[in-house]
Parts: C-alpha cells; sequence; structure tokens
C-alpha cells in the first residue's frame, strides 16, 4: 500500500500571479482515487482535447492493467489456468521486466505475486485473519516471481497455473508517467502529474521558478508536511512513497501492516514507517518505495546506496521521528528539501 506525498496547489507553495501564463487544471477520479493535473503553456492549448486524452489514457491503462475489471488483460492472463505461453502485450512485460530487476535486487522482498497472500491475511476486507503456519506455507506456494517467465516482447507464461499476477506496486507509477507522456504529446512541456499521492513535474510554474511539493509527516489521523522538494527545472522528477502508518490493523497490542514480506508472507514489523523515493521514471519510483518500505531502514538503505536510488527513510522510535537519507540524496544537485 502507497502512503500519499502531499501536493498543495497554487496559492501556498506554488504563489501564481494574474499577470502570468495562466495554469489549466484536471482531477477526476480514476483507478479507485483522485487525480489532479496542473500545467500550462504559452501556446494555445484546448483543455478538452487534452482532458479527453488522459481519460483515453486511463481507459487503455485499465483494459491492460486492472485486477479489478475480469476482462482486462492481465486478469485474462491470471484466470486462465494454463501454463502456455499467453499474449499480454508490451506494456504488462515492461512491468515484468522492471519487477524481475527490483524482485533479484531486494532478495525476493518486491513480488508481483503476492495477492494470495494479501487476501489470506484479510487485507481486502474490515477484518484481520491471522493464518495458521499451514495455510500460509500452502499459500506462499503460490508466490514467487520464478513461476512466471517472459517468452518475447509480448508473451508471457506462467510455470504454475495458479499463480497471480498483481501490477499495482508498479502500477499507479507507470500511469502518472504515462499521463505525462500524453501532456507531451500534445506539447505541454510545463506540469505537473499527481494520481493518489504519487506525482511526477516536469519543466516549471509559469513565474519561471520550480515546482514545490510537500510530503506528509508519517501521523495515523493526521495531515501536516513533513518536507517540501523543490523539484528540477531542468528535469522530469517523479516522487512516490509508501509506508505502514496509515494502512494497518492492530489486534491484541500487535500492529500488521499491509506491507507483506513475500519471502515470509507475512507483515512487516520493522520500525520503518515511510520511504520517499525520487527518481526520474515514476514507475522505477513506484517499485523502489514499495521494496524499500518492505526491506526496512538498514536492507533498505544498503540497497539504496548501491543502486544510487534518491531516498528518505523515516523511522519511528515511540513519539520521535528518525530521518536518513541514502547517499544519492545527499548528494543530488538537482534537489533541495527542507
Amino acid at each position: 500500500m502507497r502512503v500519499k506525498a502531499v501536493v498543495l496547489f497554487c496559492g501556498f507553495l506554488m504563489g501564481c500571479s494574474p499577470t502570468q501564463p495562466q495554469t489549466q487544471k484536471l482531477e477526476g477520479m480514476a483507478q479507485g482515487t483522485t487525480y489532479h493535473i496542473t500545467y500550462w503553456s504559452n501556446e494555445a492549448v484546448d483543455s478538452q482535447v487534452i482532458d479527453a486524452a488522459i481519460k483515453t489514457t486511463f481507459e487503455d491503462i485499465d483494459k491492460n492493467l486492472s485486477n479489478y475489471r475480469p476482462d482486462s488483460v492481465i486478469e485474462t492472463f491470471n484466470a486462465n489456468q494454463s501454463t502456455k505461453s499467453q499474449e499480454v502485450g508490451s506494456e504488462i512485460i515492461g512491468l515484468v521486466r522492471l519487477a524481475q530487476s527490483v524482485h533479484q535486487l531486494s532478495s525476493g522482498c518486491f513480488d508481483l505475486t503476492v495477492k494470495p497472500l494479501f487476501d489470506l491475511w484479510g487485507f481486502k476486507g474490515e477484518a484481520l485473519t491471522i493464518p495458521s503456519t499451514e495455510a500460509l506455507q500452502q499459500t506462499l506456494a503460490q508466490v514467487g516471481m520464478n513461476k512466471i517467465e517472459i517468452v518475447d516482447d509480448s508473451h508471457l507464461l506462467k510455470t504454475q497455473a495458479d499463480v497471480r499476477v498483481d501490477l499495482s506496486a508498479v502500477g499507479q507509477g507507470y500511469t502518472v508517467g504515462k499521463v505525462s507522456e500524453a501532456l507531451e504529446q500534445h506539447g505541454i512541456t510545463n506540469y505537473l502529474v499527481e494520481i493518489g499521492g504519487e506525482l511526477k513535474t516536469n519543466g516549471h510554474k509559469p513565474d519561471g521558478l520550480a515546482w514545490r511539493v510537500a510530503v506528509e509527516k508519517p501521523l495515523p489521523g493526521e495531515r501536516k508536511i513533513h518536507k517540501v522538494v523543490t523539484m528540477p527545472k531542468d528535469a522530469p522528477m517523479s516522487v512516490m512513497a509508501s509506508g505502514t502508518y496509515r494502512h494497518y490493523y492492530e489486534q491484541n497490542g500487535q500492529r500488521y501492516s499491509h506491507i507483506l514480506d513475500a519471502r515470509t508472507g507475512k507483515p512487516v514489523t520493522h520500525d520503518l514507517v515511510a520511504v520517499t523515493v525520487l527518481h526520474e521514471n515514476p514507475a522505477v519510483a513506484d517499485a523502489w518505495s514499495t521494496t524499500l518500505m518492505c526491506l526496512g531502514q538498514q536492507d533498505g538503505i544498503k540497497l539504496a546506496n548501491a543502486e544510487k536510488i534518491n531516498a528518505i527513510f523515516i523511522r519511528q522510535r515511540g513519539s520521535e521521528f528518525l530521518e536518513t537519507h541514502s547517499e544519492a540524496l545527499n548528494t543530488a544537485t538537482n534537489l533541495a528539501i527542507q
């Protein structure tokens, strides 16, 4: 599950002026969450054409990646109890390739096949179900990135017929990227795209200043600013955050996070409560924020340093929050964090 990166619009962090080119704003519901898009251009732009292009982008992605519609490409693949090659298209293959890479680097912590475990623990409903050891082991037998194989640039197969692929760990970030591409295809190079708290910026505001976004403090039931990030004006940048402080159950004094470690089949229990990743590719940032959150502080920051990932780690010790930055973020020259 993902923790929202709080985006604050015109009037606070953006500081708009009526004498400058006016920003256009689009918002609505998609993929079970909200989206907000802010853009501007020195050239005349038909906002209705842009709105239609964005809605088409959402619809196309939904038809391919949604695990909530039985006729989507990925759900057709999941429902087919076969180990033969199936055509899924280049979009899904690209995301599986990304996931395979992160899966390997994370020693299996990140995995697109964990949906049966998520259901086993009752995380799709209102009540937690702590599984027996036997049930957990039986479900773990359905999980593993080694149970799916890429055949070619458009075909995927299962080596075990009951395996299910859930692309949500990269799908929302991927959607942010595709919506950004739709804007760029219409000549818009200055924008902020936010979907469910995951975002990407490019260019700058109409007054020439950088886009600035705020990431929230990891407090259950509250919305407070933790950090303000000044985004680069000369390059795209995405901000993706994952955490344990909004989606969890408590039972008999024990907190059970929605972040599952695919290696054990159990919710993570470490004191890392939030990870924010900044990367030019939103799908990559999405995958890494989930992965580092799964790994925890010690293993997570070690891997972030090795892979040169810009990341903010926040641990909780009682009422105190301890923040650590990856080496790449500490040396980044195109990002300012306050």
